[in-house]
């Protein structure tokens, strides 16, 4: 009578840690979606603002036509990319198309006097760190959730319901990971 008590109770036992097991998994993996929503909708944001810095610049800088189509189809890449390597992606061309943009705007003081340029780039800044904001939650679930999906005996679990492992958010250019040159 004892060993089917015992029996019994290790399955009990069994199956409760796979429940929870499981379950936190899920809730893991339903914390990255919508972490990567995040980064998303503060990426579109950022889009959103690209058309109304153009059109400040242009009154002051018409012959920039390459940089404006540039950043055309920068917008065009955030706004269509899939998947965290896309984004990732349509991010880095971004920045770095608005960091040209900007670099423009520096040659003009009558533009960054402006108060309509001024305001846009406070949100634009605004917005960066949100993203950054929104990367760094992101990636801390992501790190959770592979961490958890991929540790003994969750593995197996993991592994027998379907889990894989998510991407990191990250800078592909390198140039991005160098220190920024200020100047006094």
């Amino acid at each position: 009578m004892i060993v089917v008590i015992v029996i019994v109770v290790l399955v009990v036992l069994v199956l409760g840690w796979l429940m929870y097991t499981y379950n936190r998994l899920v809730r893991l993996r339903n914390e990255t979606d919508q972490g990567f929503s995040g980064i998303d909708i503060q990426l579109k944001r950022r889009a959103d603002l690209i058309p109304n810095l153009v059109e400040s610049v242009k009154a002051y800088a018409a012959h920039e036509s390459g940089l404006f189509e540039e950043l055309a189809q920068a917008r065009a890449s955030t706004l269509s990319a899939q998947g965290v390597a896309g984004a990732a992606d349509a991010a880095g061309k971004t920045g770095a198309a608005l960091g040209r943009l900007f670099a423009v705007a520096e040659a003009y003081p009558q533009l960054r006097a402006s108060e309509n340029f001024k305001r846009l780039q406070d949100e634009l800044t605004d917005t960066e760190d949100k993203i950054a904001a929104a990367r760094r939650y992101y990636n801390t679930v992501v790190q959770a959730y592979n961490t958890g999906q991929q540790t003994f005996p969750a593995s197996v679990v993991a592994g027998t319901f379907g889990f894989s492992p998510r991407e990191f958010f990250r800078l592909d250019d390198d140039g991005d990971r160098a220190p920024v040159a200020v100047s006094v």
